[in-house]
């Protein structure tokens, strides 16, 4: 046997954020040695266009830089897509977009002539990133929400598909009724996505049906009989199929229900029909509601009130700048 072959060495990383993405960027910074956190001035001009300004830009050049981004609302979009675009062509040795939350992947599908596919367009213009002198930007997402949104990216971007699940699991084990749990999946979609990586669980899946104007759920495989029982999704929007799915659980006899989404979108403060003091039977309410930090916003909304627990996508990220 010859000598053990040497580790590749970490890449030192310089690591950029936006505004919103400031405490998770701490935190992954925070992570490791290697991780180093830079700053942007994001100001406007009076007529509210962005006036921005990438600190120490030439200091950057032969290093592997990174940007943190939250697109949040539309308005946000523009700003960090103009630093997105001209990092890159800073002369740096590397360039990584960690967009954990990839908002318009529910917007995905054409159903009639006319409807306009954001995904498609997202996806289109993060594919024209500028590529550093290292080669194609690596763009790391979260548990995107379809799986053939994959494709929509072009060659000249390399996707790196991440998820939020290896932070549940990790949870569960630690919970005191770990050998007690099944998983159930609001839908065939949430199924198709997650049930490889939680085969281990006893499996409960739930169907939507249409009975007039109304969309109904049923249980439609699985026991839930005296077991703590986790839905598992990619993301809530108002949270309506998630209660509904509770109710439908209960009814088959769960003992507890606690929810898994990677990303707690919550327009509208819709989580707070979630929380334990909102005069609902909290007999009948989430044990546990577990969201990662890729919606920044909401994290903050949350804090601190129950059944919220945030499992924070750091670690992961840091890991995955290192690809």
């Amino acid at each position: 046997m010859g000598e053990a072959m040497e580790l590749p060495r970490k890449k030192q990383i310089l690591l950029f954020y936006c505004v919103e993405s400031e405490d998770l960027a701490l935190k992954v910074a925070a992570q490791s040695d290697c991780i180093q956190l830079r700053s942007i001035n994001w100001r406007s001009f009076p007529d509210g266009f962005p006036n921005l300004f990438i600190n120490d830009a030439k200091d950057i050049r032969g290093q592997h830089v990174a940007f943190l981004a939250a697109f949040s609302s539309p308005c946000v979009i523009f700003e960090q897509l103009s630093v997105i675009f001209a990092l890159p062509r800073l002369f740096v040795a590397s360039f990584t977009l960690v967009l954990p939350f990839f908002p318009t992947g529910s917007f995905e599908r054409m159903e009639e002539e006319g409807d306009v596919a954001t995904a498609f367009t997202m996806a289109r213009i993060l594919s024209n990133i500028p590529i550093s002198r290292g080669g194609p930007t690596s763009i790391v997402i979260y548990d995107i929400h379809a799986l053939q949104e994959r494709f929509y990216f072009g060659d000249q971007v390399l996707p790196c598909f991440e998820t939020g699940i290896p932070l549940l699991k990790e949870r569960l084990h630690e919970l005191p009724d770990a050998d007690n749990i099944s998983v159930a999946f609001p839908d065939d979609g949430a199924w198709k996505r997650f049930y490889k990586q939680l085969q281990h669980f006893p499996m409960v899946v739930c169907t939507k049906v249409r009975e007039g104007d109304k969309r109904i759920v049923r249980l439609k495989e699985g026991t839930a009989t005296g077991r703590h029982v986790v839905i598992v999704d990619d993301l809530v929007q108002s949270g309506g199929t998630l209660i509904e799915c509770m109710k439908v659980l209960f009814a088959h006899g769960a003992s507890k229900v606690s929810a898994y989404v990677t990303h707690g979108v919550f327009p509208n403060k819709s989580w707070e029909r979630f929380t334990h003091n909102n005069k609902e039977d909290t007999n009948k309410s989430f044990t546990y509601f577990w969201i990662t930090d890729s919606c920044p916003r909401t994290v903050k909304a949350i804090e601190g009130k129950a059944p919220f627990e945030v499992l924070s996508l750091a670690g992961s990220i840091a890991d995955a700048l290192q690809i």
